[in-house]
């Protein structure tokens, strides 16, 4: 039976995940956008704006394992409605800051609700989303996550003079609040006990895997020992990506002087093209492993093509200096680096689907230190070097690292865990 993804409640259920990725990320990069105005108002140097964009990674580094915990004990369906409230409040509390000290406040509270989200969503795709079909939904789900960066951009700009900055955020943080209301009313943890679920989404769907419902203790060293080698490549892949959420309006203002709604157009255009990456790796991933049967190399190889294509571009960078030239050549190195984000979430699942929360707030732990670290790292060599190139250099050094690390994902093995059955890997289909 061909899996659904887009039709019927599974459907639907995906679409709410998307949704979570897509307005998650528009309160997650505004912030970014409207930097330029907060700089000038509250008289924040680069080093300062830099704290303020990496307060977000703080939090949500730290909380990103409990947080993938509590969606593996208590479902991804409060989990998720508790976390909305919270980034949404922070949200709000953004249109009211009068400092520098307020504004990190608020941040870290956007990035307290966020963390464990994305682990949390893994954990109710792996009972709501075929096998066959898992890296592409993480490739799409993250897509949604990159058109929430790409459209973001002229979103807030266009706000901004309606609203003002401050407006922008407390309107967003009112939309991050619906979509509470929306996911906790429709989405139940175990498919079998949604009322709308049909026999036919339920043959195409994995067996129901609860998790830490059945007091099944967490294995966590050779949970930690499987899944660090992801969460490594992950990280290095998180660096680079929040070098774009974080400063790549600011590196088009800074470097050739334009105007923010010039920058937000340049940024959104290059940020299109992630969305694309997402997808496409995605469905390049799955189409290999059915294709081969291979489901270590369908992953690991993938990744491995989009970090050597993306700091192959991100080198141009450094050398090329035309407005043109440099928006394309950022655009190429994301969509090739967004192109490992589909394989890299499909293994905490590969490896680890009844505990894809914990699994997943491991490797989303790896982007919360990116977060915090990559933004501060950004604004300080900035002011040292008087240059927004320099640090390209970093990413590029850590995208190799991250090509060697690869080698030792093995998403082929599923964690061997007493009490728990793991069903054999298929790539025909589920059954």
């Amino acid at each position: 039976m061909k899996a659904r993804l887009f039709s019927g409640t599974t459907g639907k259920v995906f679409m709410l995940l998307c949704a979570m990725y897509f307005i998650e990320y528009v309160d997650r990069v505004n912030l970014s956008v409207a930097a330029p105005l907060l700089k000038k108002e509250l008289s924040l140097t680069n080093t300062q704006l830099g704290l303020a964009l990496s307060a977000f990674g703080y939090c949500y580094a730290m909380f990103q394992i409990l947080g993938g915990y509590a969606g593996d004990r208590f479902g991804p369906r409060r989990t998720l409605a508790f976390s909305g409230v919270l980034w949404s409040i922070g949200t709000l509390l953004t249109g009211f800051v009068g400092g520098l000290g307020t504004l990190l406040m608020s941040r870290l509270l956007v990035g307290m609700g966020e963390a464990g989200t994305i682990p949390t969503a893994t954990r109710a795709m792996s009972n709501w989303v075929p096998r066959v079909k898992r890296g592409f939904a993480q490739g799409f789900t993250h897509s949604s996550a990159r058109a929430a960066a790409a459209l973001t951009p002229p979103l807030v700009v266009a706000m901004i003079p309606l609203l003002g900055w401050r407006g922008a955020f407390i309107a967003l943080g009112c939309v991050s609040l619906v979509w509470v209301v929306v996911w906790y009313s429709y989405f139940r943890d175990d498919p079998r006990q949604h009322r709308s679920i049909t026999a036919g989404e339920l043959a195409d769907l994995p067996d129901y895997h609860q998790g830490r419902t059945v007091n099944v203790p967490v294995p966590w060293k050779p949970l930690i020992k499987r899944i660090m080698p992801v969460t490594l490549v992950f990280f290095c892949h998180a660096w680079t990506l929040w070098l774009y959420l974080s400063w790549l309006p600011s590196f088009f203002v800074g470097t050739y002087h334009i105007e923010l709604k010039s920058s937000a157009l340049y940024t959104s255009a290059v940020f299109f093209a992630g969305v694309v990456g997402d997808t496409v790796g995605g469905l390049l991933t799955d189409y290999l492993y059915r294709r081969t049967g291979d489901l270590n190399k369908s992953r690991r190889n993938v990744i491995i093509f989009g970090f050597a294509g993306s700091l192959s571009f991100l080198s141009c960078v450094m050398y090329f200096h035309d407005q043109t030239v440099v928006t394309l050549c950022l655009a190429a190195a994301l969509f090739l680096l967004e192109m490992a984000e589909g394989p890299i979430w499909a293994v905490p699942i590969d490896v680890a689907p009844t505990f894809a929360g914990v699994a997943g707030g491991f490797v989303s732990t790896a982007a919360g230190v990116a977060a915090m670290v990559s933004p501060a790292a950004f604004g300080y060599i900035t002011d040292l070097t008087g240059s927004y190139r320099p640090p390209f250099i970093l990413s590029i050094g850590l995208l190799l690292i991250g090509i060697v690390l690869s080698f030792r994902i093995r998403a082929d093995i599923p964690l061997q865990v007493p009490g728990v059955k793991v069903q054999p890997l298929d790539p025909a289909g589920e059954h």
